[in-house]
């Protein structure tokens, strides 16, 4: 049991997971089992609020739970589809608190300033024959991938990410982000009846 005389007890809390409850009513704050019950005792006990409203499997239950010690600390809880073909759906939500802005430490290679010139130049001064003779494949992998750094840190300028850019990894491409969108899509026409279980778990 959580007391209140802990110091952390007043810090704010977020716990998310599968607590695997699904004959908890949350509406009504009852449920069938006796250990059902005695968690949602645990979690009265202890002043925590549960904050997804809906249904976060295919069957319907609510197995995915959310829960804070802090009235508004969880906001924008949205269902998000799932993951390949999991019977979860994912959830997606903000955590309310004071943020100080900060400027992004990620760099990336910028091609466009490139000199790849220069880059093939320094790569073919490289007497390869005689650099990898007599070493084994890990070795070999090694000393390419030295000469290839330092060819890179001379031809390839790096620039600082900023704005949206740093909070999208860069193997997400145009075609990615399409397929997401259509993913997304699905889970919307599903969820509406529109769109069969089989053709969302086929578009996921």
């Amino acid at each position: 049991m959580f007391l209140p005389e802990h110091k952390w007890y007043y810090q704010a809390l977020v716990l998310m997971g599968d607590f695997n409850h699904p004959d908890i009513c949350w509406r009504d704050n009852a449920a069938e089992r006796k250990q059902s019950r005695k968690f949602l005792e645990c979690v009265n006990d202890n002043f925590l609020l549960q904050v997804i409203e809906e249904s976060t499997t295919r069957r319907g239950t609510m197995l995915d739970l959310s829960l804070t010690n802090k009235e508004g600390l969880v906001r924008d809880v949205k269902l998000k589809g799932s993951l390949d073909c999991s019977d979860h759906e994912m959830v997606e939500f903000r955590i309310l608190r004071a943020v100080r802005r900060a400027l992004s430490k990620l760099t990336t290679l910028d091609f466009s300033r490139a000199d790849f010139g220069l880059f093939r130049d320094l790569l073919g001064r490289i007497p390869w024959d005689k650099a990898l003779e007599g070493r084994g494949a890990q070795d070999s992998w090694l000393v390419f991938k030295g000469h290839l750094l330092q060819a890179q840190e001379q031809c390839i300028p790096t620039e600082r990410k900023s704005g949206k850019n740093t909070k999208r990894p860069s193997w997400m491409n145009k075609e990615l982000l399409g397929k997401v969108k259509q993913k997304k899509e699905a889970y919307r026409g599903w969820k509406r009846g529109q769109v069969a279980w089989e053709e969302y778990r086929e578009t996921v």
